[in-house]
């Protein structure tokens, strides 16, 4: 018989990832940081690649960052208040870790299994988070991919991207529910 942990299992049953905006300081520290960093990492990695890499933002850096937003949107085709929302996602941020897909050369993992594995650490870093008492979302945008935002902003190369921005800081409001996916329609069960 399998060894259930009931207290994790009720956990990932109900955890809700926590709205960006709702989130301000204080941010996790450094030491408060670490636990979280090293259960984030433990994701599954076929091969031990490892094809990922972190990069923690904060203070100046992320206003530098929301400055780069305004400054490249307008050649990106955004208007005035996506270029805003945009920078805000980088202005607001109490603390923001940058999990960067970078693939390894491999015979044996195609770089589509790579970046699903730099997908489990966005994941992993979020419900850390959320565990350790924090407040905690993943986002995107096209800061994510956008290879000269990249560039510039982070100094990656033309073979990263940005799996996900993680938000990290002090819920101000409890998150709202929403509807959650019906599992039944979801599944399909093959038995021979």
């Amino acid at each position: 018989m399998p060894a259930p942990h009931p207290q994790a299992l009720e956990f990932l049953l109900n955890r809700r990832s926590r709205p960006a905006k709702t989130l301000t300081d204080p941010a996790p520290d450094a030491a408060a940081l670490q636990p979280i960093l090293t259960a984030g990492l433990r994701v599954p990695d076929h091969g031990k690649l490892e094809p990922w890499r972190l990069i923690i933002l904060q203070g100046p850096a992320l206003a530098r960052l929301a400055e780069l937003c305004r400054d490249m949107a307008p050649t990106r085709g955004l208007d005035a208040e996506k270029a805003e929302k945009s920078a805000m996602m980088f202005a607001a941020a109490p603390l923001m870790i940058a999990v960067i897909s970078a693939p390894v050369h491999s015979e044996k993992v195609p770089p589509v299994e790579q970046a699903h594995s730099a997908g489990a650490v966005c994941l992993s870093l979020v419900n850390a988070a959320l565990a350790a008492g924090w407040g905690a979302n993943w986002l995107t945008g096209w800061t994510a991919t956008d290879p000269q935002f990249l560039s510039r902003a982070l100094d990656l190369t033309p073979t990263e991207q940005v799996a996900g921005y993680i938000v990290l800081g002090t819920e101000t409001s409890p998150p709202p529910e929403r509807p959650r996916p019906d599992v039944r329609q979801k599944t399909t069960w093959l038995t021979h």
